[in-house]
């Protein structure tokens, strides 16, 4: 009798083992762990919108280079800084202008005046200036030209200053308030600066409290 019982037990045993796999194993026959011990909860995983796509670091629409119309009594050729509206116009005859998003001096290191492009140079190398170091001492002390310099793929030097219109590595800035008062613009837009401005155009950067007015009539794609 005993023994009768005994086999009677494990024969039951067995065969709720057999049934929940084989009940297991019809959701999922290719899962043996699911198999054995049930289905598993599924991953939490971060919603599509979480990750930055490849085009998030892109510059919104109005900072992108498009032909504007501009008034101003500036001659053309001249290049205007409207530091609050973060764009910089290069004025064109007949009320135009090529208008690009900038990136600007952060708070503190706003400023305004009338220089000139003193010099020009492409893939040039970064030399802080000794006011930079002391703020940041870490900063190495050459950096030789090339696609990962800080003052990207052109430079255009300001007469008379530190300051330089340069190019960025950093797109993401354009539009934003992040340099030690240097102009930053997007590689692809300095290139196309640079092939229009000349040695010794003159360069006016409006103050914070400056703004003019421009109508966007045309992108340049």
């Amino acid at each position: 009798m005993y023994s009768f019982s005994r086999l009677q037990a494990v024969a039951a045993v067995a065969a709720l083992v057999v049934a929940s796999a084989t009940t297991a194993a019809s959701a999922n026959p290719f899962n043996p762990f699911e198999a054995l011990f049930g289905p598993q909860r599924q991953p939490v995983t971060a919603p599509a919108y979480a990750n930055p796509q490849d085009d998030a670091n892109e510059p919104r629409s109005e900072l992108r280079r498009q032909i504007v119309n501009y008034r101003t009594s500036e001659a053309p050729g001249t290049i205007i800084i409207d530091t609050p509206n973060t764009y910089l116009y290069l004025v064109f005859p007949g009320g135009k202008a090529m208008r690009y998003g900038i990136g600007v001096g952060r708070e503190g290191f706003t400023w305004s005046g009338v220089k000139t492009i003193e010099r020009k140079a492409e893939w040039p190398d970064w030399t802080p200036p000794p006011q930079m170091i002391q703020r940041q001492p870490y900063l190495p002390r050459f950096v030789a030209g090339g696609p990962s310099n800080p003052l990207g793929a052109r430079a255009m030097y300001l007469s008379d200053s530190v300051y330089r219109i340069h190019g960025t590595n950093a797109p993401e800035t354009i539009g934003g308030f992040v340099s030690s008062g240097c102009i930053r613009l997007l590689n692809e837009d300095v290139i196309d600066l640079y092939n229009r401005a000349h040695v010794g155009a003159k360069v006016v950067v409006l103050p914070m409290s400056g703004r003019h007015a421009a109508t966007a009539i045309d992108s340049i794609n």
